[in-house]
C-alpha cells in the first residue's frame, strides 16, 4: 500500500512538472495572440484560462485601444468603427448596429462621444460605446462646445451662439438625478476662444482641464463645487505655437508643435509637474524627425494636433490629414515612438466625419461586447512601423 502511494505521488509530481513546462510554453504562444482571440482561448479550459491571464500579466500586457469612428455626412448617417490594439499590433473592424442618429458625432476628449440638437443630448462613455444615454438638451443651445465626463457629471462648456456675442454659461448634467445645472461664471479662455477647435480638454477623477491651444493658458473646473481654478501657464516656450493636453500614467502632459503652422520643425512632450500652480514643465521626449514628416502628411500646414491619451499611451494625429497615426508609449519616464497607418484614412473617408476616442479594453469588456450579440470583431491587415 505504501509503495502504491509513493508511486502515485511520483506520478503526480511528474505530471505537475510537465504541466508547468507546458504552461510556460503556452503562455509564450498566447503572448503573440491578438487580444480579441484570447477571449475565446481562455474558454478552452481552466488551464488555458490561467495561462491567458498569466501571459497578460507577465509577458504582453493589455494596452489602451485607439478607436476611429467614421460617420457618413449623408442620410442615414451610417457609423462604423475600427480599433487599433497596440498590444497585438492589429486593427480590428467592429461591426455594430446603427447608432440612432441625433446629429453629427463628436468628441472633445479621449473617452466620451456625444451628439446634440436643440431638443436632445446623447452621449456614451463606456470603452466600446455599447450604451448610449439620452437626455433633454442643455438649457442653453450652443454649437461646437467642449464636452467632458468628470465623475458622474457631464460638463458642457464654451461653444458659440449665432444670435449673440455674450459668453455662454457652463452646464453640468448629473447622471444620478438626470438634471442640468448652470454655472454662470466662466474664465476668459472660454470667452475669447469658445469653440472646441481652439481648445484642448483633459479630465481626471475630479476636474476638467481646458487649455487654449495657441497660448497654453489653462483653467481647471471642479463640477462638484462649481469652482474654476487658474489660470496656469502651460506653454513650454515661445517656440511652441500650438499645444494639447492629456493624462499619461496619471500625470498631465503637454504636446507642443514647434516652429509655425507652415513649417513644423518638431514635436515635443512635456510633463506638467505636480504642484499647486502646475507651472513647471519637464521635457520627456521629442518625436523623431521621420515621424514628424508622417504626421504632417500631405498637408500644406499643421495648425494644431489631435491628441488622445489613456494609461501609458498618447496617440497623435493631424486633424486635416489623419492618414498616419503616431504612437507614444511612456514607460519609466522615457518615450517610445512609433506610427501606424490609419486604415480608415482613405480617399472615401475624406467625405465623412472621423472621430477619435481612446479606451481601456480588457477581456471583461470584450466578453460583455460579444455576449451583447451586437458587436463582431474582425482582424484587419495593417502596416506598423
Amino acid at each position: 500500500m505504501e509503495e502504491n502511494n509513493q508511486q502515485e505521488l511520483k506520478a503526480e509530481a511528474e505530471a505537475s512538472a510537465t504541466a508547468s513546462i507546458h504552461g510556460d510554453v503556452l503562455e509564450i504562444i498566447l503572448s503573440h495572440v491578438p487580444l480579441i482571440d484570447l477571449e475565446h482561448a481562455r474558454c478552452v479550459s481552466n488551464t488555458w484560462n490561467r495561462a491567458v491571464f498569466s501571459s497578460l500579466r507577465h509577458l504582453n500586457p493589455i494596452k489602451p485601444w485607439l478607436i476611429v469612428h467614421k460617420q457618413s455626412t449623408r442620410h442615414p448617417y451610417a457609423t462604423t468603427a475600427h480599433a487599433y490594439d497596440p498590444r497585438s499590433g492589429v486593427w480590428l473592424k467592429i461591426d455594430q448596429p446603427p447608432i440612432n442618429h441625433v446629429s453629427a458625432l463628436r468628441s472633445s476628449h479621449s473617452t466620451l462621444l456625444y451628439m446634440q440638437t436643440s431638443l436632445q443630448f446623447a452621449f456614451s462613455f463606456d470603452p466600446l460605446h455599447l450604451k448610449w444615454y439620452r437626455a433633454n438638451a442643455p438649457l442653453v443651445w450652443r454649437t461646437d462646445p467642449i464636452v467632458a465626463l468628470v465623475g458622474h457629471r457631464v460638463v458642457v462648456a464654451g461653444g458659440t451662439f449665432d444670435l449673440g456675442d455674450d459668453p455662454l454659461p457652463l452646464e453640468t448634467y448629473d447622471l444620478r438625478t438626470g438634471k442640468w445645472d448652470i454655472c454662470q461664471w466662466i474664465p476668459t479662455v472660454l470667452k475669447d476662444s469658445p469653440s472646441s477647435l481652439w481648445l484642448s480638454v483633459a479630465v481626471d477623477e475630479h476636474k476638467m482641464y481646458v487649455t487654449e491651444k495657441s497660448s497654453g493658458i489653462t483653467h481647471s473646473f471642479d463640477p462638484s463645487t462649481k469652482t474654476w481654478y487658474g489660470p496656469y501657464y502651460l506653454r513650454p516656450g515661445k517656440h511652441v505655437f500650438s499645444s494639447a493636453i492629456g493624462f499619461v500614467n496619471d500625470s498631465m502632459v503637454v504636446v507642443g508643435l514647434i516652429g509655425d503652422s507652415e513649417n513644423v520643425k518638431g514635436v515635443k512632450l512635456w510633463e506638467a509637474m505636480k504642484g499647486t500652480e502646475m507651472v513647471e514643465l519637464r521635457e520627456m521626449g521629442e518625436m523623431p524627425e521621420e515621424l514628424v514628416g508622417k504626421l504632417k502628411g500631405e498637408s500644406a500646414c499643421l495648425p494644431s494636433i489631435g491628441l488622445n491619451t489613456m494609461g501609458q499611451f498618447a496617440y497623435l494625429h493631424n486633424p486635416s490629414d489623419p492618414g498616419e497615426l503616431i504612437l507614444c508609449e511612456v514607460a519609466d519616464g522615457a518615450c517610445r515612438w512609433g506610427s501606424v497607418r490609419n486604415v480608415v484614412g482613405d480617399d472615401e473617408s475624406r467625405m465623412q466625419r472621423l472621430v477619435f476616442t481612446c479606451s481601456d479594453v480588457g477581456l471583461g469588456v470584450l466578453h460583455d461586447a460579444i455576449c451583447s450579440g451586437n458587436r463582431r470583431f474582425t482582424v484587419k491587415d495593417n502596416i506598423v512601423d
